[in-house]
């Protein structure tokens, strides 16, 4: 009867874990199991094992590790049953109002552990989202209780946290990460999850991903329970990305039909596949670079498309700066053809 109950309690227990999102369920529990940035966590953990950790602020773009980094070096700090008492974390998500730096935050921060030697950890998750009172606020609390409490900022934009800030951490800057380092891991990820995966479904991954871990295993994972195979097509169907083929389609309408039967094609594609103008843009752009167009001829467009691209993020009409973006072209093509 026993062992039924235990099975019975068992059993939601791995369901959770299979349950997971794949960003959360192979998220790197230890320092050792971060891929990227060694030199970094080597300085870290350096600091850790000689009890001398500074105040932290860790910026880069999105998913290449700055949170796991400090869970991981909070882990290795405390044991399971310590963790509640001696690390406070907040993120954007949470209240983190001037009110709170000086309530809750400073309250942490201001009492000290009883039988347990060492400093408290507060990590504040996307720092760059907190206001200039609140960090006003928190330049003074962090000065005050540097003896028993140890502040880690973590954010995007180092431009948004205020100088006074900056200057009482030690600051460690995650770039984007490189295929070498994602590959490996999202092979593992792969393998365990028995992923149905072609060699360039992989490529596709990396490259959409742009260095971006947590973005690499979200679309691996929706495009897997979406299609049951991840090859190169289905990753940019699935993220609604333009495919080469129909990028290298359009350039040959642009610049070699006339403007309205280029209109009429490139409008049915994106009606068709659920085309962004602005995807096909960014995706024209570097095509631009690769064709072999006379300088003169290439800053003129490059000028054009920064354009639209800009109109594009005000919010104007698709249809207009459709028309525009041919348009463009169609001038490159008469220019092209005027020096030859």
């Amino acid at each position: 009867m026993e062992t039924s109950a235990l099975k019975q309690q068992e059993q939601p227990a791995v369901a959770k874990i299979r349950n997971l999102p794949w960003v959360e369920k192979y998220r790197p529990q230890t320092l050792n199991d971060l891929i990227s940035h060694q030199d970094i966590l080597s300085t870290i953990q350096k600091f850790i094992s000689e009890d001398r950790l500074p105040h932290l602020l860790l910026y880069g773009p999105p998913g290449t590790g700055k949170t796991s980094t400090i869970l991981a070096c909070a882990k290795q700090l405390y044991k399971d049953k310590e963790f509640g008492s001696m690390v406070l974390e907040l993120n954007a998500s949470d209240d983190r109002g001037i009110d709170i730096v000086r309530g809750p935050i400073l309250s942490f921060a201001s009492t000290r552990t009883i039988f347990k030697k060492g400093f408290k950890l507060v990590i504040l998750d996307e720092a760059d989202a907190m206001t200039q009172d609140a960090q006003n606020a928190l330049r003074r609390v962090i000065e005050k209780f540097t003896e028993n409490t140890r502040f880690c900022l973590i954010c995007n934009y180092l431009s948004k946290i205020i100088p006074a800030l900056q200057s009482r951490c030690t600051r460690f800057r995650f770039g984007p990460l490189t295929p070498e380092l994602m590959v490996p891991r999202l092979e593992h990820v792969v393998e365990e999850e028995k992923v149905d995966i072609s060699e360039d479904g992989m490529k596709a991954l990396v490259t959409l991903s742009s260095g971006d871990m947590r973005r690499a295993l979200n679309i691996l994972q929706s495009t897997n329970m979406a299609f049951g195979k991840v090859t190169e097509e289905t990753v940019y169907t699935c993220t609604g990305h333009p495919l080469k083929s129909d990028i290298a389609n359009i350039l040959d309408w642009m610049l070699n039909q006339d403007f309205t039967t280029a209109y009429r094609n490139i409008t049915e594609l994106k009606t068709l596949k659920g085309l962004a103008l602005h995807d096909i843009l960014t995706e024209i752009h570097l095509f631009v670079h690769r064709v072999d167009f006379p300088s003169s001829v290439r800053i003129h467009l490059l000028t054009k498309m920064a354009d639209i691209e800009y109109r594009l993020s005000v919010g104007t009409n698709e249809k207009i700066q459709l028309s525009s973006l041919i348009a463009a072209f169609q001038v490159t093509r008469d220019l092209i053809v005027a020096e030859a």
